[in-house]
């Protein structure tokens, strides 16, 4: 008997991320360890998650802070809850954070106008930047959260303060309208949820003023690392290789190319795929970086 292979890689990831959000958000459950910043240097209390601990401070092997960029219809915690403390249990300053709130819609962020959501990012910098007295941050973005970023980069003085962008499956130059319906529908709920206007979804779409803007200049900006890892199981942004950026100091991945069988698509390659967590250790850290294989998955 064939099994269905692709309709579960498909579902599996979707209905962990909505068994998550129920789990926080029923009545009565347990609170859930919170990334969100803590005032651990003036209380002394703990952060519980790991990351966005205001009071961590860069080694010299890591001098850099990450920040962590969730993809459309994600948020700071579900994004990241392989790749976040990944990254943290290897010795980084580990930073995420929510943007593109539509007003009444919880959980579901990444929505609002992209250049709205690059300056919360600039913003969001420039605290972590404050906070660790790091110089600049490395960036590692999922989806829209990959892409966003180059806004910051090319349009709002991004380029002085970013060492490196890492982008996962991200949404470089624009995808199909049904591409997005198609992320929209496998989140449980998310269709439902938004009812209204989200830019944050048109603004991804090929031909969109965004887009355009976005085009009008270099995919990169010099003295910035690029790194695109796509997989070719992408039925969110199509066709995957639109992904990929072309400038000098750019590195694009097909995630295939690391491990033949891994079947990753949009969803899983961002949240649950540890070969792409360790591919991008390697893209934080080139000078000590190891070969990435289908064994890095317990790595």
């Amino acid at each position: 008997m064939k099994l269905p292979w692709r309709p579960l890689r498909t579902l599996l990831p979707a209905l962990a991320l909505a068994l998550s959000a129920t789990a926080l958000t029923a009545p009565g459950a347990a609170a859930a360890p919170s990334p969100e910043p803590r005032a651990a240097a003036a209380s002394g209390t703990t952060v519980s998650s790991g990351w966005n601990d205001y009071s961590c401070k860069p080694s010299a092997a890591h001098p850099r802070p990450v920040v962590l960029v969730h993809g459309t219809l994600g948020n700071s915690w579900d994004n990241w809850l392989v790749l976040a403390p990944y990254l943290k249990n290897r010795g980084y300053c580990v930073f995420s954070l929510d943007y593109g709130k539509l007003p009444g819609v919880p959980v579901f962020y990444g929505l609002g106008p992209i250049a709205k959501s690059a300056e919360e990012l600039s913003a969001y910098v420039d605290k972590v930047r404050d906070a660790t007295g790091a110089d600049k941050v490395d960036i590692v973005g999922h989806s829209q959260g990959g892409a966003m970023p180059r806004y910051y980069l090319n349009f709002l003085g991004g380029k002085d303060k970013v060492n490196s962008l890492t982008g996962i499956a991200p949404n470089n130059h624009g995808t199909t309208l049904s591409g997005l319906v198609t992320l929209m529908d496998k989140i449980p709920g998310a269709r439902k949820a938004l009812g209204g206007m989200t830019p944050g979804l048109t603004d991804q779409a090929i031909g969109s003023d965004y887009l355009k803007r976005m085009n009008s200049v270099p995919d990169t900006v010099p003295g910035v690392r690029y790194t695109v890892i796509a997989t070719k199981y992408d039925e969110v942004v199509t066709p995957y290789t639109s992904g990929y950026l072309t400038g000098p100091d750019v590195r694009n991945i097909l995630l295939q190319d690391l491990c033949s069988v891994d079947l990753s698509e949009h969803i899983a390659i961002g949240t649950v795929d540890r070969i792409v967590a360790h591919e991008v250790a390697n893209a934080l850290d080139p000078e000590h970086a190891t070969p990435t294989t289908c064994a890095s998955v317990i790595g």
